[in-house]
């Protein structure tokens, strides 16, 4: 039973490692696209401030400023997305967390009852042993 028990624990950290390597992933990944977006800000206002104009609506607009304005609103985008995968990833964390925690304490208790019953054992071992010298 202890190989049985000790096996699930095992497993059950396991899976709190990969949940938490999939929220450190996904964190990471939403902090890179915010970080490219920042990047691609500051080239849209080195844009402006070199063409001079920075009305997206002008005739002659700068094509590279509008390309970037697309990208970043495209890695903004994914970082909406991936914001609510996070969520998502974190509550599966929570649950994993949570089951490891009731393993370990059904564990804990198990252990505790077969200490109690050792304890029982050996109590009755030298309840014997007082009899036979109480007999003599």
């Amino acid at each position: 039973m202890k190989s049985r028990s000790e096996s699930l624990i095992r497993l059950k950290k396991f899976t709190v490692d990969e949940k938490r390597r999939q929220v450190m992933q996904i964190e990471m990944m939403v902090a890179d696209f915010e970080r490219m977006a920042a990047e691609l800000d500051q080239q849209i206002e080195i844009e402006h401030n070199k063409t001079g104009i920075s009305d997206v609506a002008h005739f002659a607009y700068s094509t590279f400023a509008k390309a970037a304005l697309q990208r970043r609103d495209n890695l903004l985008a994914s970082a909406n997305d991936m914001r609510g995968k996070l969520e998502t990833a974190q509550d599966e964390l929570a649950e994993a967390l949570e089951d490891l925690k009731k393993v370990e304490l059904l564990d804990q208790r198990e252990h505790q009852r077969e200490r109690e019953e050792q304890n029982k054992i050996e109590q009755a071992g030298y309840d014997e042993v007082a009899r036979l010298r109480h007999r003599r």
